[in-house]
């Protein structure tokens, strides 16, 4: 049987920035997502994955510091439409949001025999991906926002949270309550891309080639 539901949160599934409400999280709801996320896939069931929960102000202005530093950096780069744009774009809630998760990758977790990731390696790093998707679908589904923030440089990020060596931070999410979800997502809506079609991203038995999806098409 299809769930219709299911595609519907994928769809609804925002970047949020600026429709944070501040409201506190309710425990349950935060067990729940994380739960979802801990149930991803992964290599070798080497669950390389681990969440820390921000919610120390001192820290979080510590990191949104650091990021402003960052916009500003690449905002340097840009010139002309581009630059306009850009200076409508809000790039983080991260003193918005009423939570913040940082999510880790351990690449020693499950090693030296992790099954599945002898001849690639990033296979693990795929992994923690897969447990972002699942906590941010079910953030969606439980009326939650999440919003990635990438502006910020790795070693900072992981001074902050006083990682080992071998645990690599991959997102810092911004997380909780949101008055609502656009129905456009931001950059689309503000002009800085637009989201290629699905014809444009298939083809047949080699890259490039082929009639993509019309051979499919009934």
């Amino acid at each position: 049987m299809i769930n219709e539901g299911f595609y519907d949160i994928i769809y609804r599934r925002r970047d949020v920035r600026a429709q944070f409400s501040g409201e506190p999280v309710d425990p349950e709801v935060l067990v729940r997502v994380l739960s979802a996320a801990n149930a991803a896939p992964s290599v070798g069931m080497s669950q390389p994955w681990d969440f820390i929960l921000v919610d120390d102000l001192a820290t979080r202005t510590k990191f949104a510091d650091h990021v402003e530093q960052e916009r500003v950096a690449f905002e340097s780069l840009l010139e002309g439409e581009k630059l306009a744009t850009f200076g409508k774009i809000k790039i983080e809630g991260i003193l918005d949001s009423s939570l913040s998760i940082v999510v880790t990758y351990d690449s020693k977790r499950g090693a030296p025999a992790v099954l599945g990731r002898n001849t690639i390696d990033d296979a693990g790093l795929y992994s923690v991906c897969l447990a972002i998707e699942n906590l941010w679908l079910a953030a969606t589904n439980e009326g939650m926002g999440v919003g990635w923030v990438s502006f910020y440089k790795e070693e900072f990020l992981s001074g902050l949270m006083d990682l080992p060596a071998h645990v690599r931070p991959i997102a810092w999410l911004c997380f909780g309550p949101v008055t609502h979800l656009e129905e456009i997502p931001d950059l689309e809506r503000l002009g800085w891309q637009s989201r290629r079609s699905l014809e444009h991203r298939v083809f047949s038995n080699r890259y490039g080639a082929g009639e993509g999806l019309d051979r499919w098409r009934f």
